[in-house]
């Protein structure tokens, strides 16, 4: 749906994005994460049209397309981490004045507004003024905006920034059922527990580059590969110690009383492996586990947060 070839992007003699390359797969849900001023904004509002590239391309649904061409491109929708509103508008006079600029009438329109509104779960209050709305009813009523155009790609700019766990919540189920129906929706937002949880695909921005990309379970399991073996027996003999110790896949071997710690350079088969000779042997074993991957402490360490 979207792949960006060798993106560039200059203010003066800072680099914001420095030879991007990204590639996202039709039906995919993908978390762009990042530092403060890594590029994230940057990025998609060149992918929305609303920033000119210094060099590179970007091709929508596999067709090479001019910043003008993204701007008005019916396949694209926007949502920035704020939006604007006329003043003293009620929730659907603002909807219908944007269904009206994409050309609804009538009945029609009138249908739009409401199919709308009700997958936001706002149709019961679009006699309410906008300017009352909370940050988090407002999100969803830029997110219902949005969606007029029936684009098949979604950017959103942080649409969970600022919102309460019910207001996050909200938002990733609304996403989830976008994403059923076969959109694409890129989300960049700083809530890495967010991401992880309803994003198929994520993508780790630092210095303008894309660091690493991918399935989020591939990228956990790497996380989780460089993580300590830690193994608690119920008693520690020389015989098993010396198995450990010699083992090609395991470096790093410390012990404290039964509690062993290691650095295991094995996949998960491999740890299995090991857990099923290990007890074969007659080793008594009561915990047997490396730490949890998590995207929070994988995004700090690419990052060089750590």
């Amino acid at each position: 749906m979207l792949e960006l070839q060798d993106l560039c992007k200059k203010y003066g003699r800072h680099t914001v994005l420095d030879n991007m390359n990204l590639h996202i797969e039709k039906g995919q849900l993908f978390g762009l994460v990042g530092p403060n001023g890594a590029g994230k904004t940057t990025l998609i509002k060149i992918i929305a049209g609303l920033l000119e590239l210094d060099y590179g391309s970007v091709l929508v649904d596999g067709k090479q397309t001019s910043t003008k061409e993204r701007r008005s491109h019916t396949k694209i929708g926007y949502m920035p981490d704020y939006f604007g509103v006329y003043q003293n508008l009620k929730v659907y006079e603002y909807m219908d004045f944007y269904t009206q600029m994409y050309g609804y009438k009538g009945k029609e329109a009138k249908n739009k507004v409401e199919e709308n509104l009700e997958l936001v779960n706002l149709l019961s209050r679009k006699d309410e003024y906008v300017d009352d709305l909370s940050r988090g009813i407002k999100q969803r009523l830029c997110l219902a905006r949005c969606l007029l155009s029936e684009p098949e790609l979604l950017l959103l700019d942080e649409p969970t920034s600022g919102l309460d766990p019910r207001g996050r919540n909200d938002i990733r189920n609304i996403l989830n059922i976008l994403q059923g129906k076969g959109m694409t929706i890129i989300i960049s937002s700083h809530i890495l527990q967010d991401l992880s949880q309803m994003c198929s695909h994520i993508g780790i921005v630092d210095n303008g580059k894309m660091v690493t990309q991918g399935p989020v379970e591939d990228i956990l399991q790497m996380e989780e590969q460089s993580k300590p073996l830690r193994i608690r027996f119920t008693e520690v003999n020389s015989s098993l110690l010396k198995y450990l110790g010699s083992h090609v896949l395991i470096s790093n071997l410390t012990i404290d009383g039964t509690q062993t710690t290691m650095r295991f350079e094995g996949d998960s088969m491999e740890e299995a492996k090991l857990l099923t000779t290990l007890i074969q042997n007659g080793a008594r074993i009561c915990y047997f586990a490396r730490e949890e991957g998590n995207l929070e402490k994988l995004f700090l360490r690419i990052t060089k947060g750590e």
